[in-house]
């Protein structure tokens, strides 16, 4: 690395540039503006305290249960203990640590990039655009999921798309460890190294035409392969989750995989988030997941084109049109005029990549398509919220950069030889 870096010497004080500008506008950020506390960072205070003064891990109520996923909980609590040591309040303390884990996501985003496209021009612009995107800059001061779930999220990937390129065990552990971190973070990641596995079965089957060898391994051969490093990645995914699923079971007498709310999938039954519907009536005795079942059979079965029109392009364009501002702050904090524009031209330029991708699957850069296209599903299952974009966008950034570059390369291509013609 330090070689590189000498023979590089311009590359790498760009890229230096680059995150002391992320850096100094998450600074500027947490230091300019007074921050807003959501009342799910108010809970997780409460659980806090509680788990620190009474040893029970609860949220919402004063008796243990699950019903978030402990992994910032205890992020949370480490961050206590460590500004109780210090003398300093804990919640400024949470968004510089914050700062420094959204640099080191800008940092994964880099690799990433250069694994999926091997092009050090869209690793370098999807950074210079990560620094920049307001969504990252704001959720830094946010006590919530989102900063570390990205980090982790990114880690994640990044050894996903390294043990593809392996096909080692170590390596496929390693990211079955990270997935399992993720999930304990954000419970909705955790079905997603299965299609990832399968796409690059499919990849490994089909393989193009220049990569082929002639008196390969055959398929069968590459599925047991493939097959062995997916379960290693889903039993290093379940390590993880072990120490969590063992404390369900001894403390709440019932397994629970990820966490036990139910209201995100209920609340998604409302079309256009209208919570005024009353689609069928809800006896008293009916619980609210019984409830949320009964008002997808009646709304499917007597109006059909709503709930299709809400379970497809009206929950993706409520997740996916605007961004996600944190927990708020005062005054609005903006770097440069007209923020939303990157995002909107992000989004809708990567529809185009994600179209070309299907054509192209074989492409290593397909698996960043495939975790969009997979957790856009997932997330169509429950209620839409501008949040729930949040950790895809720097998959978003890479695929909206890749086509930004090729097009202008492309194009410059096209400029010398008609220049030469």
């Amino acid at each position: 690395m330090l070689d590189y870096m000498r023979k590089n010497k311009v590359w790498t004080v760009m890229i230096v540039l680059i995150f002391l500008l992320a850096f100094w506008l998450r600074a500027d950020f947490l230091t300019s503006v007074k921050h807003n506390i959501s009342h799910d960072t108010k809970y997780y205070d409460e659980m806090v305290h509680r788990l620190l003064d009474k040893g029970i891990y609860s949220y919402k109520e004063e008796v243990p249960n699950a019903r978030v996923t402990p992994g910032y909980p205890l992020f949370m609590t480490a961050m206590y203990l460590v500004a109780d040591q210090i003398g300093v309040e804990p919640f400024p303390l949470i968004r510089w640590v914050q700062v420094l884990i959204s640099l080191a996501s800008l940092a994964l985003m880099y690799i990433i990039a250069m694994q999926a496209t091997k092009n050090k021009w869209v690793a370098f612009f999807a950074i210079l655009a990560g620094a920049i995107y307001h969504p990252f800059i704001w959720t830094t001061g946010a006590v919530l999921t989102e900063t570390l779930a990205l980090f982790l999220l990114m880690g994640y990937l990044s050894m996903q798309l390294y043990a593809f390129r392996t096909q080692r065990k170590r390596d496929a552990a390693i990211a079955g460890l990270l997935l399992g971190l993720t999930v304990l973070v954000r419970a909705e990641f955790l079905p997603l190294f299965v299609p990832l596995y399968g796409v690059f079965l499919l990849q490994q089957w089909f393989k193009a035409k220049g990569e082929r060898v002639s008196g390969g391994p055959s398929k069968w051969s590459i599925f047991k392969k493939v097959a062995l490093l997916g379960i290693i990645t889903g039993l290093c995914l379940s390590a993880a989750m072990l120490p969590w699923w063992i404390r369900n079971v001894v403390t709440l007498g019932e397994l629970v995989l990820t966490a036990s709310q139910s209201n995100p999938f209920s609340a998604g039954t409302y079309p256009n988030k209208d919570y005024t519907d009353r689609i069928v009536p809800k006896p008293k005795e009916m619980s609210q997941e019984d409830y949320a079942w009964a008002r997808l059979k009646a709304g499917f079965t007597t109006q059909t084109w709503k709930y299709v029109k809400w379970y497809t392009v009206g929950k993706l364009e409520y997740t996916y049109g605007h961004m996600f501002f944190g927990s708020g702050h005062s005054p609005i904090y903006h770097a440069y005029p007209n923020v939303a524009y990157l995002h909107i031209f992000v989004v809708y330029s990567t529809i185009l990549s994600l179209l070309a991708l299907v054509w192209r699957w074989r492409h290593p850069a397909a698996i960043l398509a495939v975790v969009i296209i997979i957790m856009s599903m997932i997330r169509l299952v429950f209620v839409p919220e501008y949040r729930y974009n949040f950790t895809v966008m720097p998959l978003f950034i890479i695929l909206s950069v890749w086509l930004c570059v090729y097009v202008w390369q492309k194009l410059r291509t096209y400029v010398k030889r008609s220049g030469t013609a």
